[in-house]
């Protein structure tokens, strides 16, 4: 896509200190496309009184305007087609070249930001893959002028910013820190400029996760839908499902003295891969599996003889899970170690075994969760279908000495308001999808979908009589 001019490099040791520099631009410069971006959506989005099919058309207007302004203003021209309307390929060649002066880069990174906004906002087509690369170079052309003028014999070959910047400008977007550092070095196959840009490209991406709460442009959409997805998984949808609904009570389990000669036996009665031992005490001892048996008889171990304890997984060796956990929690334990199956113990007493969860636990479990979700959505629908446009997403955190804390959902249900939905509780960074055994606690964020009517008894329902709803 682009020609590559010259041979990146680094002139002197001194640019490690300029291209951490560059990368926190560069995060600053991702994350107000990012916002600005979901702004306009919004703006659009809230203007009601022009139907949805009209507002990209006014999207349009207003981009026939921005490129007509624009060389009046700022002296930046433009032939044929303004330089921010096409994916702007030339544009990021003429950077990578040095060719582009400070005001025009400056200028066309603004209208960049704007033009963007302005299409995508306004339910316009596009991406923002290429905008990224786009003002990614111009920032670093920015920057690469910048340095220049105070450090003039440290700074690279004319673009290497700009290459750079590029690459730092979509990590800070995307949060793909390896996708940026692979495609750039596709584009160079130089080596030289791998380090700097690796260190632009990681301090941006840090920077702007953190600055956008974890959440890159793609997933924001998300997120702000109640989506959250956490290593390509929709999360959220299993801390809904409590441990103990989908848990295994019937457990199969053996005496940590029984023999091996036994366990074998056991494991074939149950066609089973690995046991629960239990002490004297019908206590958690530990867990004993098939491998476990493999490795005794190569050491030659008397089947007959050698109890079960000698080779089981001692109990403070092993990871556990509580009734009172969600799925999410149980499955992040599971996948981080490999294991097909999580004893579940008692919160009052870690040795009291209650359960087991398996593998097709979680199936059960997400399936149950997506139940859940398709009911939510129905009852949202319904609400809708009934309310029209007067409905709204209302958002409040619980208190201590709130009545609704340490109540059932269920327990609550009778007293909220007919057009009302509970959507989701936010609680320590995590989404749980309510359910009729939720308990609420102190510093849950609920969130409710509801006929604007219902937002005050909603509300005294949650925190008491006298609470007032802020707008």
């Amino acid at each position: 896509a682009f020609i590559v001019p010259v041979e990146y490099g680094l002139t002197s040791v001194w640019e490690f200190a300029l291209y951490p520099l560059l990368g926190i631009a560069a995060a600053l410069v991702g994350v107000a496309f990012v916002r600005l971006l979901y702004w306009s959506e919004d703006r659009f989005e809230a203007w009601k009184a022009v139907p949805e099919w009209v507002q990209p058309a006014i999207g349009g207007i207003l981009l026939g305007v921005l490129a007509l302004a624009y060389p009046l203003l700022t002296g930046v021209q433009w032939d044929r087609v303004p330089q921010v309307f096409n994916v702007g390929y030339e544009v990021i060649e003429s950077a990578l070249a040095g060719q582009l002066a400070l005001r025009v880069v400056l200028v066309l990174l603004v209208l960049k930001l704007i033009a963007t906004s302005l299409t995508l906002g306004s339910g316009g087509s596009g991406g923002v893959f290429a905008p990224g690369l786009f003002m990614g170079a111009m920032l670093g052309t920015a920057f690469e002028h910048a340095a220049t003028f105070f450090f003039p014999e440290i700074v690279g070959p004319p673009g290497a910013y700009a290459l750079v910047g590029m690459a730092a400008v979509f990590a800070a977007t995307a949060h793909a820190p390896i996708t940026a550092v692979i495609i750039l070095f596709e584009l160079t196959g130089d080596y030289q400029i791998m380090l700097p840009m690796m260190i632009a490209v990681v301090i941006a991406t840090v920077m702007a996760r953190h600055m956008l709460g974890g959440e890159s442009i793609y997933t924001l959409k998300l997120a702000r839908r109640g989506v959250h997805l956490k290593r390509g998984r929709d999360v959220d949808i299993l801390q809904g499902v409590l441990v103990s609904e989908v848990m295994e009570k019937d457990v199969y389990s053996i005496s940590a003295e029984s023999t091996l000669a036994e366990f074998a036996s056991e494991l074939s009665r149950t066609r089973s891969h690995g046991l629960v031992v239990l002490d004297e005490q019908q206590k958690l001892f530990g867990i004993v599996t098939v491998s476990d048996l493999d490795r005794a008889i190569e050491k030659d171990l008397t089947l007959e003889e050698t109890p079960v304890k000698e080779i089981a997984t001692p109990r403070n060796r092993l990871l556990v899970s509580y009734p009172d956990e969600n799925i999410g929690d149980a499955l992040s334990i599971m996948s981080r170690r490999g294991i097909g199956k999580l004893p579940v113990v008692a919160r009052e007493d870690a040795n009291a075994l209650v359960g087991v969860i398996r593998k097709n636990d979680i199936i059960r479990a997400y399936n149950l969760a997506l139940s859940r979700r398709a009911e939510l959505q129905r009852q949202t629908q319904h609400i809708g279908k009934i309310s029209g446009e007067d409905t709204s997403f209302v958002e409040v955190q619980l208190g201590s000495k709130d009545p609704g804390v340490g109540m059932r959902v269920a327990q609550i249900a009778q007293s909220l308001p007919k057009d009302c939905v509970l959507v989701s509780i936010r609680r320590g960074g995590q989404q749980i999808i309510p359910h009729g055994d939720t308990l609420l606690k102190s510093g849950d964020r609920l969130t409710a979908y509801l006929h604007v009517d219902a937002r005050q008894k909603f509300l005294q329902t949650i925190k008491g009589e006298g609470a007032a709803l802020s707008e």
